[in-house]
């Protein structure tokens, strides 16, 4: 489940059976034996098992069990250092779409969703921790639960106080001006786009470093997602793409006007939140390095 997860903030867009059940069928084919397992077990044999690792060690019944839980538990290990290494190379790969969706819109980092792989694996030592101290120490079952709720508590914690900046997870592509081929608005759509515009292009909202897309649904009066369908459908962007466009026509124009601001003045004066990035977005929109478009920008017609 963890890899699904991540799979879906970076590579796919939506949750497949078709897709992702090679993931779940292994795991559920494994516990689904042994629960039959326990089921053909008498409940003496089983109950007396689980606290005495040599009792009942005749009985075939626990003779399977035994095997079963040795499977099961060396397959978690393997699981988990697959899944860890699979999810880290994910998000090495598609590190845009990641901060496209866990991050804050003026500055590009995915840390939330490395801290998430970092629970991952803190999740899968403590459950091996667990084991072997409770076949020495049985009288300390009751002190794991909580410990795997405050895990668990975290993790669920980090993704409900996340913004998401973009939940379409589409790539930046073209300019603000683009429609492409697009399909027609309604109406509806017509009058939030034009609040829309209304809030970046007379407002300016693009300036607040700190603008999110949370922000924006909120000045125009929707919510997220209606906003990213809206931008993504009229102009073919994302929302991050959408607000860096109109950073960086800011930028043209302070730019132009003083070529000896400093990349510092430039980022507080357009709405970027750090210098990163700002270039990050120069090259996103350009494919040019901020020293190459600095030239550039100097040389177009004013």
């Amino acid at each position: 489940m963890y890899h699904i997860y991540f799979r879906l903030l970076t590579v796919d867009k939506k949750f497949s059976w078709k897709a992702h059940s090679k993931y779940l069928i292994l795991p559920i084919i494994l516990v689904s034996i042994y629960e039959v397992g326990v089921l053909f077990t008498p409940a003496i044999e089983f109950k007396a098992s689980l606290f005495d690792a040599d009792a009942f060690t005749n009985s075939p019944h626990i003779r399977f069990l035994n095997i079963m839980r040795s499977l099961l538990r060396l397959y978690f290990q393997i699981q988990l250092i697959i899944t860890v290494i699979q999810n880290y190379n994910l998000l090495r790969k598609y590190n845009v779409k990641a901060e496209q969706f866990y991050s804050d819109v003026n500055d590009g980092k995915y840390n939330n969703a490395k801290k998430l792989n970092l629970f991952m694996i803190i999740t899968g030592v403590y459950a091996l921790a667990t084991y072997f101290i409770m076949k020495r120490h049985p009288e300390m079952i009751y002190l794991f639960p909580p410990v795997f709720a405050i895990i668990m508590f975290i993790i669920g914690y980090m993704g409900f106080h996340q913004k998401p900046v973009n939940p379409t997870f589409d790539l930046e592509v073209e300019t603000r001006g683009n429609t492409g081929n697009m399909e027609p608005l309604t109406y509806a759509q017509k009058q939030i786009l034009e609040k829309l515009l209304n809030e970046f292009d007379d407002k300016k909202m693009y300036l607040n470093s700190q603008l999110n897309i949370l922000d924006v649904a909120k000045a125009v009066g929707t919510n997220r997602s209606y906003i990213s369908a809206i931008i993504n459908q009229q102009y073919n962007q994302n929302f991050c793409s959408f607000v860096n466009a109109y950073r960086i026509e800011e930028l043209h124009k302070i730019y132009a006007e003083n070529p000896y601001s400093t990349n510092e003045m430039l980022v507080e004066c357009c709405g970027f939140g750090s210098v990163s990035s700002l270039k990050r977005a120069v090259f996103s929109k350009t494919d040019l390095s901020f020293v190459e478009w600095k030239k550039q920008a100097l040389l177009a017609p004013k």
